[in-house]
């Protein structure tokens, strides 16, 4: 049966896949630490999962609207006007199959044949896939680690074409955990109002913010720039939800209405039982977010040290988020075992198949030379896997 160009065309999940391989090395009683996928090893909180029980036992399993429950929009709302205080109407928010299914959804309805989305590097794998399969371009732009992996208002202003459909933000980043600061989001903001370039706004790791800071989205600078910013955000990551797969989008009432019938005719609706769920998530007791985010922080400092302290590595430290973007591009060229690393990739390969670590090679998000490292895991499989990453380094040559 022959393919469609579409399908022919996509290349899959690096992260998915190399979680694949490496949970197919564990079944096969491999012991190793993996340290490639961006999940939160703490449970669902237990109201969380309460609520979802008494979903299921009152018969809350049949069809909602295709758009989301009102009361969970509602509990959205109320969220953004309380902590950010943006004020948004349920007739501005669509909840969507996980906030990756949001994503999808607001490129298929924003974008015709040959539009441009401004996307800066490192990136999100996901994010040039899904603007391909809507007919897009995506337009590379690199934030180097000089720049703390962010780009400048300039760099964009030098990026927008006559065929500019949107630029998207991500911060706190994946997987560089770096945050824009509202200095630097008002420069942002500046230029693309002055074009009325919309802006997608990924803030999925919002709680994870290690600044001392409070989050600052770009919707917030101003009311032009909150007209033109469709954020995007869920409950995955905030309450340790992967699998429940609900995410939402906030922003212009045409597109979230679009959004709407889109999926009207792809999901039908996000899982009923789901978003009972997400809402008690969202309006019951906060303090596992805050107990999550207090670990991850002592991780954060406990691994970048580790690398820190490793030849041929230089980490900086993430400001949000839950990764470390490693530097290891003073291997190239350098042989393990007579093997040559030459790329993040063989990097990456060798690190698995002989010292049984599993990370994700920095070409997946843009940044050859690169590598990210999930620090979603005990302090316990950190140390062990900076261990492991050690000996592995002493052996190059």
């Amino acid at each position: 049966m022959k393919l469609s160009t579409r399908a022919l065309s996509m290349q899959p999940s690096a992260t998915l896949a190399m979680d694949a391989l490496t949970n197919q090395m564990i079944r096969q009683g491999i012991d190793v630490v993996n340290l490639t996928v961006g999940q939160p090893d703490f449970d669902t909180p237990i109201n969380v999962k309460e609520a979802a029980i008494e979903a299921i036992q009152s018969g809350f399993t049949k069809y909602t609207p295709a758009s989301g429950i009102p009361e969970l929009k509602e509990a959205i709302c109320r969220r953004f006007a309380e902590d950010c205080g943006l004020k948004y109407t349920p007739q501005e928010v669509v909840i969507c199959v996980g906030a990756k299914h949001a994503l999808y959804n607001i490129f298929q309805v924003l974008l015709d044949e040959g539009d441009e989305v401004i996307v800066p590097a490192p990136y999100w794998v996901s994010y040039l896939e899904q603007i391909r399969l809507a007919g897009g371009t995506p337009v590379v732009i690199d934030g180097p680690e000089q720049q703390g992996f962010k780009v400048t208002a300039d760099q964009i202003r030098q990026a927008i074409s006559p065929r500019t459909k949107a630029l998207i933000l991500n911060s706190p980043a994946n997987p560089t955990g770096a945050i824009y600061t509202r200095a630097e989001l008002e420069e942002i903001a500046e230029v693309v109002v002055a074009r009325q370039i919309p802006v997608i706004s990924d803030e999925i790791y919002e709680p994870f913010n290690y600044t001392g800071e409070s989050h600052v989205s770009i919707a917030q600078i101003n009311q032009d720039m909150k007209a033109l910013t469709l954020i995007v955000h869920g409950v995955s990551k905030s309450y340790s939800m992967t699998g429940w797969r609900i995410g939402y989008v906030l922003g212009n009432a045409d597109v979230i209405k679009a959004i709407g019938s889109l999926q009207s005719h792809s999901t039908s609706n996000p899982t009923s039982i789901a978003q009972k769920a997400a809402l008690e998530a969202l309006q019951g007791p906060q303090d596992s977010v805050d107990k999550m985010v207090s670990e991850f922080a002592a991780r954060r400092e406990h691994l970048v040290s580790g690398l820190n302290s490793l030849p041929h590595i230089h980490c900086s430290m993430a400001q949000g988020a839950f990764y470390a973007f490693p530097r290891i591009d003073s291997v190239f060229g350098k042989r393990y075992k007579g093997q040559l690393i030459d790329s993040s990739a063989k990097f990456s390969e060798l690190l698995l198949t002989e010292a049984r670590v599993a990370l994700v090679p920095g070409t997946a998000f843009g940044a050859e030379g690169y590598v990210r490292i999930s620090y979603a895991t005990s302090l316990e499989r950190i140390q062990t896997g900076l261990e492991r990453i050690g000996d592995f380094l002493q052996q190059i040559d």
